[in-house]
């Protein structure tokens, strides 16, 4: 079985927006304090509609909202409109535009925006490349408390980007955004308890963060998890754990998920060995593009364990594991 799934992922641009429920009266409070020039009941209306609270979801009139908030001196509209230039919601994508709100609400206290602009200076979008000039914004919005901005500074530090590789100050950093909520932050803080970098090796603080990051809704944190229930790594085994978390992880349409799943019941770990249902998520993790799925699917309908026999069907599903890099299986169709 395969082990952990490694994920070095930038943040994704967020908005700070806040839900509200769904109350007619509320919507219409807030579009007559907006018309009346109120920035900060235009940039509630615009979340509203943003998120099709008591509204049908119109990115083009919240885009109309968080503009007029925004020019009324309403930061947080000027945030949003920022993240819809850079993801192109209701408007064209526009990095140059997006990054000019970015340094504005940047400059005036968002954090987030200092976080968002740095993204933009390391990825060269809107902006020329500086590592020096993401870094300083990292780290801008990590003192002020934007785990997302602890996150990346601890991202420079692991990969090297614009600074020395510094595991310690990588894991210190991933360690503030765990602590502030960011999932992935405590999944890669739990890859290196796991593997040592920076920090002892210590599997029971790994399976910790794991969870942690699991609960925070991160893919890779519940496989890893259990992986560690499969393996026994600073958890005692637990096969029933270890396949409730693959189910969560293969519904959430994670290949590794369904392929530790489908592994589990072709083995009988935890089940009764089931080879019909093996071969349906062995059939989900192909087509998801795990090729270990792929060939132990071609061995199925050569076979016919679960499936009719099909050579035809396991000469095409070996050749796309060969294809995929699993060069075994070219010494597999060579047989065939």
């Amino acid at each position: 079985m395969k082990f952990f799934t490694i994920m070095f992922l930038f943040l994704g641009l967020v908005s700070v927006s806040i839900s509200y429920a769904d109350d007619k009266a509320l919507v219409d409070k807030y579009s007559k304090e907006c018309e009346k020039g109120n920035a900060d009941s235009c940039f509630e209306l615009g979340v509203i509609y943003d998120m099709g609270d008591g509204v049908p979801v119109d990115y083009k009139q919240s885009f109309k909202l968080y503009k007029k908030a925004c020019d009324g001196g309403n930061y947080s509209g000027c945030y949003n409109l920022g993240v819809m230039y850079m993801d192109g919601e209701g408007v064209p994508v526009d990095y140059k535009k997006a990054s000019e709100l970015y340094d504005k609400v940047c400059d005036g206290g968002v954090v987030e925006g200092c976080s968002n602009l740095g993204i933009m200076y390391l990825d060269g979008r809107g902006v020329a490349v500086d590592y020096k000039k993401a870094f300083k914004l990292y780290d801008k919005a990590c003192t002020g408390g934007s785990a997302n901005g602890c996150y990346n500074l601890g991202l420079m530090y692991y990969n090297s980007d614009g600074v020395p590789v510094d595991y310690k100050k990588a894991s210190k950093f991933y360690n503030k955004a765990c602590d502030g909520g960011h999932a992935e932050g405590c999944h890669n803080l739990g890859l290196m308890y796991y593997d040592g970098d920076g920090v002892p090796v210590d599997y029971k603080k790994a399976s910790e963060l794991f969870n942690k990051a699991c609960a925070g809704g991160h893919v890779a944190g519940c496989y890893n998890l259990g992986l560690m229930y499969y393996n026994s790594d600073g958890v005692p085994v637990d096969y029933k754990k270890a396949m409730e978390l693959f189910d969560k992880v293969c519904d959430g349409s994670d290949a590794d998920g369904c392929y530790s799943l489908g592994y589990m019941y072709y083995n009988g770990e935890g089940v009764p060995v089931d080879y019909k249902k093996a071969s349906v998520l062995f059939n989900q993790a192909c087509d998801g593009g795990n090729t270990d799925s792929c060939t132990v699917l071609g061995y199925m309908y050569y076979n016919g364990e679960g499936v009719r026999v099909d050579k035809r069907k396991a000469s095409e599903l070996y050749k796309k594991a060969s294809d995929g890099g699993n060069y075994s299986d070219c010494y597999n169709l060579g047989v065939m």
